[in-house]
């Protein structure tokens, strides 16, 4: 006799809280981790909740669902969102030139010729735009001082613009793929387009009509904010006011006061903070279909691998959507998700997914760079939310 549904679904669910506890308190118990906040929704409804660790060891201030954290690159699928909702009022169009915005922003291919930028080449990375921490010390986008967002409180966005145009694009736009500035760009063009600041514009695109409080480009209370720390033995170390971490990719800069000052440029690539519950109700839009923000038919181009099939030479059985990686072949990929899964993190410590297939969406907000994005923690976290479905 089978059980009831009910029933069924409690004990699936009691596995995988079981399963996630452990994951969570491996990565504390390792020192891996310093604290984290997970929440897990299936269709719609949250089935796993939990604020682990501490906000603030020095302090000794506990982790609590509504800390806030540096979002790092959670900020790009808001941006996404608001650039989707101006492209649906015809306001920007995907094929437009980014020079019907920002006439002086206009990068040189590599042989000096002259290039194309369009919107959607932001939307997908594939500009030929770059970061400083893809590239070694010395690099060209590290000797023009051009700021990744994250580092340099108080450059003012015009000026990051000019020293991104002054270096060569890395590739002809459209002919293939690197993650790259190109969100902060859409940012200058989003401003150009509503007349207002990136912040003011995110606010009433996507943030105060989901009724997000947290969520924004500077913190409402600084007594709610997760400290920053990174990777180091026997455990992680908290960032000063500038860090240096060295990553598979490169050096990557870190200011964690940048966020307190307010002439620092609203960074559409890395600029935000909020909290768990709020990135929960911005990805769960995008799994419902997009209500109140988008229609469905743009969610569902949004989902699909609009970078002509360039980012799966560099990451096989994956390509990138407007805003997000989406898994184009599991397997090839190495993962449990299923095909279509969009997935992303944050380089302060974030990963989170949404299956549509299992109706799955995962937020995993951590105070700890790397390895809340690329460590350990990420992999035993989404092996056991497989592994008790």
């Amino acid at each position: 006799m089978s059980l009831p549904l009910e029933t069924a679904n409690a004990d699936r669910n009691s596995l995988l809280a079981a399963a996630i506890d452990t994951a969570i308190a491996s990565a504390l118990d390792e020192k891996r981790l310093v604290g984290t906040v997970v929440l897990v929704a299936r269709d719609g409804e949250i089935i796993y909740r939990r604020a682990a660790g501490l906000a603030d060891r020095e302090v000794g201030l506990a982790m609590r669902e509504d800390t806030i954290f540096r979002l790092a690159s959670i900020t790009k699928p808001i941006v996404t969102i608001a650039a989707m909702r101006l492209v649906e009022q015809a306001r920007i169009g995907l094929d437009d030139p980014v020079t019907r915005w920002l006439p002086e922003f206009r990068p040189r291919l590599p042989d000096g010729g002259e290039a194309t930028i369009r919107i959607r080449h932001l939307l997908t990375h594939t500009s030929g735009l770059g970061y400083s921490f893809s590239e070694e010390d010395g690099g060209p986008y590290i000797s023009a001082g051009i700021s990744d967002g994250l580092d340099q409180p108080g450059l003012p966005l015009a000026e990051n613009l000019r020293r991104i145009a002054s270096v060569s694009l890395r590739f002809a736009p459209g002919s293939d793929w690197q993650y790259s500035l190109a969100m902060d760009v859409l940012g200058g063009v989003i401003e150009a387009e509503t007349g207002m600041p990136l912040g003011e514009a995110i606010a009433e695109l996507v943030t105060r009509p989901l009724g997000l409080a947290d969520t924004a480009f500077s913190v409402r209370d600084r007594s709610r904010l997760a400290a920053a720390y990174m990777d180091a033995s026997p455990e992680p170390t908290l960032m000063g006011e500038n860090a240096l971490v060295m990553s598979q990719m490169g050096p990557i800069r870190f200011a964690p006061n940048r966020i307190f000052d307010p002439a620092s440029y609203h960074s559409g690539g890395a600029g935000m903070a909020g909290t768990a519950t709020d990135v929960l109700s911005v990805l769960e839009t995008i799994r419902r279909g997009g209500a109140p923000l988008l229609s469905n038919e743009t969610v569902q181009t949004m989902a699909m691998d609009q970078a002509g099939g360039h980012r799966q030479q560099h990451e096989p059985g994956s390509g990138f959507g407007f805003g997000w990686s989406v898994i184009t072949d599991p397997a090839e990929a190495g993962v449990p998700f299923p095909k279509g899964t969009l997935k992303w993190g944050g380089v302060y410590g974030h990963s989170w997914f949404i299956d549509p297939v299992n109706g799955l969406t995962v937020v995993a907000l951590t105070n700890t760079t790397l390895e809340g994005m690329w460590g350990k923690f990420t992999v035993d976290l989404r092996q056991a939310i497989y592994a008790a479905l």
